[in-house]
């Protein structure tokens, strides 16, 4: 089954939100960087995605004219086969993202990026109701500390394991990233 790497929102406009933290940035990216080095290796296509939304000024770190919709730092540095701008959650709404994937043969999935909770886990959503198998890898996701609707605190580490329970074997197979690696086979060139 042919495979891709999707690395959403891997980007620098994250740090600069005020709930921005490196509290859980070194582990990310040692995981991201896994997988994306992996499947360089491994002939498997890597698409990156990118969010671009709101006002068109420099101080939005979602604007293009912010400078800060630019890869994340201490992300490796890769050829994306494709890159994609997003301005909604789902990487697969009105990017083209879902016509390359079917142009190129691909059937599965390998979601990573950042939020766990937000753009990566509606991606997988959708993906799945599309067809797409997915491989949902939860150590290559990164999130942020969230304040529940009472006030009461909700970690990152709760919310990736609420993610991995609602995801897990309804939309995606929860995967680690040698996980992830030994299930990917090479997707079409670009």
């Amino acid at each position: 089954m042919k495979t891709c790497l999707i690395v959403i929102d891997a980007q620098e406009s994250f740090r600069h939100r005020p709930y921005s933290t490196e509290r859980d940035m070194p582990s990310y990216l040692a995981a991201q960087n896994a997988l994306i080095a992996g499947c360089v290796a491994r002939g498997v296509p890597v698409v990156r995605v990118l969010h671009v939304d709101g006002p068109k000024t420099a101080d939005n770190p979602f604007a293009l004219e912010s400078g800060h919709v630019a890869p994340l730092k201490g992300l490796t540095d890769f050829t994306a086969t494709h890159t994609f701008h997003k301005g909604r959650h789902s990487a697969l709404v009105g990017t083209g993202l879902d016509v390359w994937l079917t142009q190129n043969g691909i059937a599965r999935l390998i979601i990573s990026g950042i939020r766990t909770e937000q753009c990566c886990e509606t991606t997988t959503r959708h993906a799945s109701d599309l067809g797409w198998a997915v491989d949902y890898v939860l150590d290559a996701t990164l999130t942020y500390d969230m304040q529940q609707p009472d006030g009461s605190p909700l970690s990152a580490a709760n919310i990736k394991a609420r993610t991995a329970t609602v995801l897990k074997d309804r939309f995606a197979t929860i995967c680690t990233v040698e996980q992830a690696l030994q299930r990917a086979t090479p997707g079409a060139t670009p």
